[in-house]
């Protein structure tokens, strides 16, 4: 699980934290609701993880809480890969 999160931590850095902000990113940040990534954002992160994982997240369980940390998402990814 480790690796999983650190693949989708890495994700996030790159994708959505600019160089010149002064943003600490871990596992227990708030993403979605702390402002780093908004709902344009989140579709594309959902996409990465169904490509990524080769899953499918239904956008009934791509909510917001879901997506607002690298553990929730983890959890996520976790949930669909064992279907």
């Amino acid at each position: 699980m480790d690796d999983l999160k650190q693949t989708i931590l890495e994700y996030v850095i790159d994708e959505y934290v600019e160089e010149d902000d002064d943003i600490e990113v871990g596992y227990d940040t708030e993403l979605i609701s702390g402002g780093l990534v908004d709902s344009f954002s989140m579709v594309s992160l959902k996409r990465f993880l169904e490509n990524k994982y080769d899953i499918q997240i239904p956008d009934a369980d791509a909510s917001p809480e879901a997506f607002d940390t690298v553990n929730s998402i983890a959890a996520l990814v976790v949930r669909f890969r064992g279907k």
